[in-house]
């Protein structure tokens, strides 16, 4: 399925930079070595998601080898320009957490990235002052903190409440809709913008769905699969500013960016869309 057109964007509240609302998570998806095949494969990935006007590309320490792939990738598309770097800091410790994102700009080829997350809210309090120091220093350009389960929505909350954060990274779906209860609302009520993972439950929403057909209604929607039905459920609501879906597919970048085009769902859509997803 061929990605057409610009998709949609989402103003970062902090500043009201736009942001595409479709990006690219690499966990596993980039984890991989030196074969020029399954590097072509990525490269044209990449390809797809900056056709389209969209720009994240998400990644960690904890990834693998995702970081480097995604450096390499990107100095032999000469890209860095059309990518939103977006990576995390995860380990204990000032120095050692300095020493830790120092290699992801090695490794991603660059001097800076435009956003640096606290993962899963590891040693927190000490990486926020760190971050804040290289943000005043022009070497990123926002803080965020990221977790990926649904216990640590509390935790997440509690450090928006206290602190001044730009990003917050969470677990979201439509099969998971605990961030809708507190979570989202905090985050639209500071002005944090709101990254999504796991908009797929990684892969677990298609267990009981790939087969089946789609509703009647979806068509109206722009909808013409059910990753694009489950990834603008997440995207209509108005907190959510991206998603980021990891793939290593063309085919599936596409299909995932096509959500980010057409009309966005109402509240009225959204609890259709909610029955079709939980029908058995």
């Amino acid at each position: 399925m061929a990605a057409t057109g610009k998709i949609r964007t989402n103003p970062i509240p902090k500043t009201a930079e736009q942001m595409p609302v479709i990006g690219l998570g690499t966990w596993q998806t980039f984890d991989i070595g030196k074969d020029p095949d399954a590097r072509a494969e990525r490269e044209e990935v990449l390809r797809v998601l900056f056709d389209s006007g969209a720009s994240m590309i998400d990644s960690s320490p904890m990834y693998g080898r995702s970081e480097g792939v995604a450096g390499d990738l990107l100095q032999k598309m000469t890209a860095h320009d059309e990518a939103f770097l977006a990576t995390k800091v995860w380990t204990r410790g000032e120095e050692a957490g300095r020493r830790q994102m120092e290699e992801s700009f090695r490794r991603f080829r660059t001097d800076a990235v435009d956003l640096m997350q606290i993962h899963n809210l590891v040693d927190w309090k000490t990486h926020l002052r760190t971050l804040r120091a290289w943000k005043e220093d022009g070497r990123i350009r926002y803080i965020g903190i990221t977790h990926y389960t649904g216990a640590a929505l509390a935790e997440l909350s509690a450090v928006i409440r206290t602190e001044t954060v730009d990003f917050v990274q969470l677990p979201y779906s439509i099969g998971m809709r605990e961030a809708e209860n507190e979570l989202l609302p905090l985050a639209a009520d500071k002005g944090v913008a709101v990254i999504v993972n796991r908009p797929f439950e990684g892969g677990g929403l298609f267990r009981d769905r790939r087969k089946d057909p789609l509703p009647a209604w979806a068509a109206a929607y722009g909808i013409e699969s059910w990753a694009q039905l489950f990834l603008k459920y997440v995207l209509a609501h108005p907190a959510v500013t991206c998603a980021i879906p990891g793939t290593a597919k063309p085919r599936h970048m596409a299909d995932n960016l096509n959500a980010g085009r057409g009309p966005v769902p109402d509240e009225k859509m959204r609890a259709e869309m909610l029955r079709a997803a939980q029908a058995a």
